[in-house]
């Protein structure tokens, strides 16, 4: 996927209306278990009441460009400058509030809001997947409003707040989507391919952790984030499969962090550095509360 012209597609769109927002913070540093290498981590702040709840990230294939999303359906775009393969300044300068299918600011309307998983298209457009009302919409304008792709009575069946949690793209343009919860032995894997959601494959459920992430990497895999939470805090684990016609196969654990290793890491993208390195890019949800933090962590993976 030609992540750099998409999210540069955004960046034109979002900078005519953007809002100034400063980021700083202090790093921090963390360990797991795994062949995923730990690289850094940077804790984001800033002044507006809605920064924070980030639930979902893409980087562009430079890993400078972010864009990153709230769960109150906003849409920020910023910067990540990293030295020696550490992020040491992050810069958001640009903002939207998303609109509804009406056309409407979206409110703290739970049938409204809730909006967990971005992907973002070839052409510049935006896909947002919701567990409010669990549904899918697409923005062929950033500031326009929603158009939401049909809506299957296996999403109206889905739990609130355990719907669609995760979403991704692959350089054909299908999307794919799972819930944060589901019956059974394993989570269903939805798939858009322009005219139907079909369930090519589901992903087994292990050890009680909950998929929070999703993305396919440039190396075309497909790439899980998960979370498991226990009392004081999160684990998170990375897990990764090879595409093998509609099956996914070769599944391998990258990455499971110790617990409060990291905060609530909800969103993901997995990208290539300069170097040619794989890297997964996370970042936290807080809850808008005092005592999480948002913030931006980054792996090397292996090949």
């Amino acid at each position: 996927m030609r992540r750099r012209f998409a999210i540069k597609l955004i960046f034109s769109m979002m900078l005519g209306g953007g809002l100034a927002v400063a980021a700083y913070a202090a790093g921090r540093s963390g360990d797991g278990m795994g062949p995923a290498r730990f690289l850094s981590s940077y804790v984001l702040t800033a002044k507006p009441s809605w920064f924070g709840g980030f639930s979902a990230l893409a980087l562009d294939e430079t890993g400078q460009r972010v864009v990153v999303l709230t769960d109150r359906s906003h849409l920020v775009g910023g910067f990540v400058k990293r030295t020696a393969n550490k992020i040491d300044r992050v810069t958001f300068d640009t903002h939207v509030h998303l609109r509804n299918a009406d056309g409407q600011i979206m409110r703290h309307d739970r049938d409204s809001i809730d909006s967990e998983g971005i992907a973002i298209g070839q052409d510049g457009a935006l896909f947002v997947s919701f567990e409010g009302k669990a549904r899918v919409s697409r923005y062929a304008e950033i500031d326009g409003q929603a158009e939401d792709l049909p809506r299957i009575q296996a999403f109206a069946a889905l739990q609130e707040n355990k719907a669609l949690e995760a979403l991704a793209i692959d350089p054909a343009g299908r999307l794919y989507t799972l819930p944060e919860k589901s019956a059974g032995a394993a989570f269903p894997v939805w798939r858009w391919d322009g005219a139907d959601w079909q369930t090519p494959f589901h992903v087994e459920k292990r050890n009680g952790y909950l998929p929070v992430g999703l993305d396919i990497g440039p190396d075309g895999r497909f790439y899980l984030l998960e979370r498991k939470f226990v009392l004081i805090g999160f684990r998170s684990r990375l897990r990764r499969w090879d595409f093998v016609g509609d099956a996914l196969q070769n599944e391998t654990v990258l990455l499971t962090t110790p617990l409060r290793t990291h905060d609530n890491l909800e969103g993901l993208s997995v990208w290539r550095s300069t170097d040619g390195d794989l890297r997964a890019t996370m970042v936290s949800d807080n809850n808008f509360m005092p005592f999480q933090r948002s913030e931006l962590v980054e792996y090397q993976l292996p090949e």
